[in-house]
């Protein structure tokens, strides 16, 4: 599945793209998140909890930084995780790009997304949904370190890392799904 997403920060593309390299700081922004290990340069491991109504699942995750473009200010990412207790499995290529925009700069997602077990029962459109609503979390926790104190910042990452409610984003997920439905529904009838 892919999944692209776009945010914008408050901040200079070297400032950004200092922030983006810089793995151990911008792991912790992404819901659910923590670093486990720095293993190298170029790999790391985390912990990522997710919580799917009743049950929740933990992927243990080795994160390896793939490709780095200083010159396009663009980093490839992979994350391969698995369920810790064997329920499953998650793995990601993600490729981030940078480019300035409204005195700041815009940062561009794109994840190509593969899913097993439990969380690969749910359709296309709701990951698709919460991922945006995920990515929304990930661009406020940046957007704060770029642009806080180093306490504000800390505060941020500490929000950012409390386990996604799936239940809590899913039903948001439905009703955006819903008001779809009913865009679709009426702008063909009119």
């Amino acid at each position: 599945m892919r999944l692209e997403n776009s945010f914008e920060v408050p901040a200079t593309p070297e400032q950004a793209w200092e922030l983006l390299l810089d793995v151990p700081r911008v792991v912790p922004c992404m819901p659910g998140a923590e670093l486990t290990e720095t293993v190298d340069d170029s790999n790391w491991k985390a912990n990522i909890g997710v919580k799917l109504g009743p049950v929740s699942l933990k992927f243990a995750t080795d994160v390896k930084r793939e490709e780095v473009d200083e010159a396009a200010r663009r980093v490839s990412l992979s994350a391969n995780g698995r369920e810790v207790r064997g329920r499953g499995a998650a793995r990601a290529k993600v490729e981030s790009s940078l480019a300035e925009a409204n005195g700041g700069t815009r940062v561009d997602i794109v994840t190509d997304l593969s899913l097993s077990g439990p969380a690969a029962q749910y359709g296309r459109g709701m990951v698709a949904d919460v991922s945006s609503q995920l990515v929304g979390r990930f661009a406020d926790c940046l957007k704060k370190q770029l642009e806080a104190s180093p306490a504000e910042a800390q505060a941020a990452v500490t929000q950012a890392a409390e386990p996604v409610s799936g239940l809590r984003l899913g039903i948001a997920a439905f009703l955006r799904s819903i008001g779809r439905f009913f865009r679709k529904l009426f702008g063909r009838s009119g």
